[in-house]
């Protein structure tokens, strides 16, 4: 028995023990006995190696043995997510950690209770003819971007690392439509696009595509992806969120252990994902999913990142006050030991 099945296992047994005792003196359904409790997934996109985790937990049963009938649910706007969980209509949501402070910035009750992508992937992404090999060759391109506002931030703050002025550089808000904007021509490279997604789409269509992550460009780093909850939910019920992060830590190992299994939990998930393109993404993605240094749990989030990555944040103008990261995570829920 490896190392995290182990943790998983100590884990369910001890909080099924203690949901068992509480049910004596209620009648509320609970995770871990009788039938696995439904509980609601909002994605932050459609299905993707991003989720490979979450779709080999469910494929290989590790979510119901946790009690626990997970369904995901795909957004029909990327902003809805951490709405929903917000309003306490899903029980986690999958969000940015930039998204994050911007909703508690506006008031809203999210906090972060763990990393799924715990290292940025939204980079600077061109092609060879562009001529652009690190930052300095922005000066009088053109940028395929989202209309992000906090990229829009990031490309702020590369740009004056450079001593580039702003009006320097052209900018194209084409939403979802990055990938097409550059190889068409109509951009010289992309600032949004993710180095595990469009970067390997483009270097799958033998275009040798030069990917630079916002962490390498001067940006501070932060956690791509994260679960997000309620802090009601956190403070009254959070058996199931904990249940739920240790049966992804199993799923996350599962994949990183068999690829294709993960590669084919993700094809039949989605719609119409290409084979033998979401292999190529699975493979670049799944080392992303587990913690950066050391023998840090599963899910970890380190605080002073938070906290320095949301002063960027603020110093940007993104942010209207500068966030205290002891209220915007918990690492309590997370299956392995956490250090001080």
């Amino acid at each position: 028995m490896n190392e995290s099945v182990a943790r998983f296992a100590a884990a369910t047994a001890a909080l099924i023990a203690t949901l068992s005792l509480a049910a004596c003196g209620e009648k509320e359904e609970r995770p871990g006995a009788g039938e696995p409790v439904a509980f609601d997934l909002a994605l932050d996109y459609y299905v993707n190696p991003d989720h490979a985790g979450i779709y080999q937990a469910i494929e290989g049963g590790t979510f119901e043995e946790a009690g626990l009938d997970v369904t995901p649910r795909v957004p029909s706007d990327p902003a809805a997510p951490i709405k929903l969980v917000a309003a306490d209509r899903v029980d986690l949501a999958i969000s940015y950690e930039p998204e994050v402070l911007i909703a508690r910035d506006q008031g809203l009750p999210v906090v972060a209770v763990a990393a799924l992508v715990p290292s940025p992937l939204t980079s600077l992404i061109s092609l060879p003819d562009a001529g652009i090999r690190d930052p300095s060759d922005l000066r009088g391109k053109t940028l395929a971007t989202a209309g992000i506002p906090y990229q829009e931030a990031f490309l702020g703050a590369i740009l004056r690392q450079e001593r580039i002025d702003r009006s320097e550089v052209k900018t194209q808000n084409v939403g979802l439509g990055l990938l097409p904007a550059v190889l068409s021509g109509r951009a010289d490279a992309m600032l949004g696009g993710f180095r595990n997604i469009e970067g390997v789409d483009l270097a799958e269509r033998g275009e040798n595509p030069i990917v630079l992550p916002v962490d390498k460009l001067g940006i501070p780093t932060y956690d791509e992806l994260v679960l997000v909850a309620n802090e009601d939910r956190i403070a009254d019920d959070p058996e199931a969120i904990r249940l739920f992060i240790a049966a992804l830590e199993r799923g996350t190992q599962d994949a990183v252990e068999d690829p294709k299994a993960a590669t084919k939990a993700v094809i039949a998930a989605g719609d119409g994902l290409d084979p033998k393109l979401t292999a190529a993404e699975i493979e670049a993605t799944l080392d992303l999913l587990l913690p950066k240094r050391g023998k840090l749990p599963f899910g970890y989030m380190d605080a002073e990142e938070w906290d320095e990555f949301g002063g960027f944040l603020t110093d940007e103008g993104v942010l209207e006050s500068r966030p205290d990261a002891s209220l915007a995570l918990t690492n309590d829920l997370l299956p392995g030991e956490v250090p001080e």
